[in-house]
């Protein structure tokens, strides 16, 4: 081996072991969490999708990938009452038990509108669950211009959970939805005109959110003014955006976490992609305007028309479109 190949493989050597030990210094390490808006609370800055959880064909193995996510470091759990025919819930209580429930900030969502619908939503979620306690309860899928009216209505949802809340079976009360930021802004207005202040608020918040009818410039600065909890979903657009082959996983976690979130919540259908987030979130930091603006001008062009963002312009991830029963 001549002297310059010599020198060339040990510079290649010396970098390939100051990543891994970068890498592994990051995997080791905790992870990073964030407060929750005005509750004090602290969370995780990833937090574990429920939706996918129902999905396993082997109960066990999505059991197992709770409590990894747990045991990783996670902490924020989310869930939802329709989740899979409410599977989703129920392997999640399962996966809660042997002292499990201490570790995780518990969410879960609602779709009842009624004050009747949402209590005995409440009551379902709190049984599969297998908890006395849900930490932070949210009204789904806020995508109709009339939810808000009808959740802050006499013998609406929302006495139903201020309820449940006086009882001491939820801590807080937020909301979710990825149809319209224009729909969120008038959830927080009609909360306001009641004196109310939610303590959470979910939703998009990607690549191609920042393009598009965007909730990142609508509704986040918003959240933040008033110190409401911001939690990230569709990082990756349920996988969509990937297609776009514009941006990576961790591109997209990055993004997501770069904004004032207090949790990104991403799904995980299998071990693997749990550990993807884990890493995702312990080898976070903070991207300057340059990165920021290089990632954006990437994901523009295929992101003018929301074609990587189907939850805004179809009805295909709108479970109480497909079943308005479930809102009482």
């Amino acid at each position: 081996m001549d002297r310059r190949h010599f020198l060339k493989t040990a510079a290649a050597g010396t970098l390939m072991t100051s990543l891994s030990h970068k890498f592994a210094h990051a995997a080791d390490g905790p992870l990073p969490m964030r407060t929750l808006g005005r509750t004090g609370e602290k969370v995780s800055m990833v937090g574990l999708g429920g939706y996918h959880i129902g999905m396993q064909s082997d109960e066990q193995e999505s059991i197992r990938i709770i409590r990894g996510a747990l045991d990783g470091g996670i902490n924020f759990l989310d869930n939802c009452w329709d989740y899979n025919g409410g599977e989703s819930e129920v392997r999640m209580g399962k996966a809660l038990r042997d002292g499990y429930r201490q570790k995780a900030f518990l969410m879960t969502k609602i779709d009842g509108r009624t004050k009747k619908a949402a209590a005995q939503q409440i009551e379902e979620s709190l049984r599969r669950l297998q908890t006395d306690r849900i930490d932070l309860m949210q009204f789904h899928e806020v995508i109709r211009d009339t939810d808000p009216d009808r959740i802050f209505a006499q013998g609406g949802g929302m006495e139903a959970a201020l309820e449940a809340k006086k009882q001491g079976k939820i801590r807080f009360i937020g909301f979710t939805g990825h149809k319209s930021p224009d729909i969120h802004l008038k959830m927080l207005k009609t909360a306001a005109a009641q004196q109310f202040t939610f303590d959470a608020v979910q939703m998009p918040l990607n690549v191609m959110d920042a393009h598009y009818d965007s909730f990142e410039k609508k509704v986040l600065p918003v959240l933040v003014k008033e110190n409401i909890g911001v939690l990230g979903m569709k990082s990756m657009g349920d996988k969509i955006i990937l297609k776009s082959n514009t941006a990576m996983p961790v591109e997209c976690l990055h993004y997501a976490m770069n904004l004032p979130t207090s949790v990104v919540i991403t799904g995980c259908d299998s071990r693997k992609i749990l550990q993807q987030a884990l890493d995702a979130a312990r080898s976070f930091k903070p991207m300057n305007q340059s990165e920021v603006a290089s990632l954006l001008a990437k994901t523009a062009p295929a992101a003018g028309k929301g074609e990587y963002e189907r939850y805004k312009t179809s009805h295909d991830f709108d479970g109480t479109y497909q079943n308005p029963q479930w809102l009482g």
